[in-house]
């Protein structure tokens, strides 16, 4: 029988204040997350100072649910995994200190994770059946990337944004038309209400790099857009603007996200990051990957938002290849894939 690893993971690198226990990488006993969305809201996006606070206030209590809920304690725990980078560097300062004395006062092995490697192991949660080589197209508020998770932890990034990250280009149209802060989510359910061919907005290709993406002209098209309607005094139907956007999005996520797979010979494709859980997005890879007989995995939404759980999964398998870090651990904000 296979030995039980129990992880306690901790995830504070934005907005969200979060801990679980996970057991060998795959098994979730519990995931428990502490949101300031209200809270950002009344600002139109994250303020980092406010953050840090709000996880000082509450990462003590999130702990403690995570450990009551899976029946654990800090003794019976095999190791501390936390997330220290990228992020706000004040709010991953709070999870690694919380880590750090967790694994100091226990006596526990400690091991930093790499946020958007948790995104990419949330799939492994549900899929159990999920195993590299694969595709992993990485799509949130401040990354896109396309993935080749070559092994367990082993990660090659053969493509990027230049400019905005998908998120980023949600957030700000939605914010354009009216829509406030989350924009995804936002977009995602008006968008339903829409036409997504009655406006033609740019999908960009970035010359001599078809792997990379680009949303800053399609962000520009939009405002453009927008800015012409208003001194024609065309009235804007915001439901045709959103899913016009939004299809544009989802058309070069999905095409690159599939023709990478194609080219380097995967016959798996995963979605990771808070656009994947677009339901626009998940849709058009499902028909495209089912095109190309590739097999399609992605998470539920909760575990495609910040969460500790997908940071239990990827840190089990750091601890399993003799990861450890000592108590000099710190905040990477700027923190690459693949960099230790």
């Amino acid at each position: 029988m296979e030995e039980q690893v129990k992880i306690l993971a901790i995830e504070s690198s934005c907005d969200e204040t979060a801990a679980a226990v996970v057991v060998n990488g795959r098994t979730v006993k519990s995931n428990i997350i502490s949101s300031q969305i209200e809270l950002h809201k009344l600002y139109g996006g994250v303020v980092p100072e406010i953050a840090s606070r709000k996880h000082i206030e509450k990462i003590n209590q999130v702990i403690e649910e995570a450990l009551e809920t899976a029946n654990e304690t800090l003794d019976t725990i095999d190791a501390v995994c936390v997330t220290y980078g990228p992020g706000l560097v004040g709010a991953l300062l709070v999870g690694v200190a919380e880590a750090k004395a967790i694994a100091y006062a226990k006596n526990k092995p400690l091991v930093g994770v790499h946020h958007i490697e948790g995104h990419i192991c949330a799939n492994y949660i549900e899929h159990p059946e999920l195993t590299p080589p694969f595709m992993c197209l990485v799509a949130s508020g401040g990354h896109s990337h396309l993935v080749k998770v070559v092994d367990y932890g082993e990660y090659e990034i053969i493509g990027r944004t230049r400019d905005d990250a998908a998120g980023e280009a949600f957030d700000k149209v939605a914010r354009a038309i009216g829509l406030g802060y989350p924009g995804g989510p936002k977009i995602d359910k008006l968008s339903r209400e829409g036409n997504p061919k009655a406006i033609s907005f740019p999908r960009a290709k970035v010359e001599g790099a078809p792997n990379d993406f680009s949303f800053s002209g399609l962000k520009s098209a939009v405002l453009n857009y927008l800015n012409k309607c208003k001194m024609q005094g065309v009235e804007v139907d915001r439901a045709d603007v959103a899913a016009s956007f939004q299809e544009a999005v989802v058309d070069v996520l999905s095409d690159h996200a599939v023709s990478a797979a194609l080219e380097c010979g995967m016959d798996k494709v995963a979605i990771a990051g808070g656009v994947a859980s677009n339901q626009a997005l998940r849709a058009k890879m499902k028909e495209k990957c089912q095109k190309n007989n590739l097999k399609f995995y992605y998470p539920s939404p909760i575990f495609c938002t910040d969460n500790a759980a997908m940071i239990g999964a990827a840190g089990y398998y750091e601890y399993k290849k003799g990861v450890r870090d000592g108590l000099d651990l710190n905040a990477v904000p700027n923190l690459k894939i693949g960099q230790r």
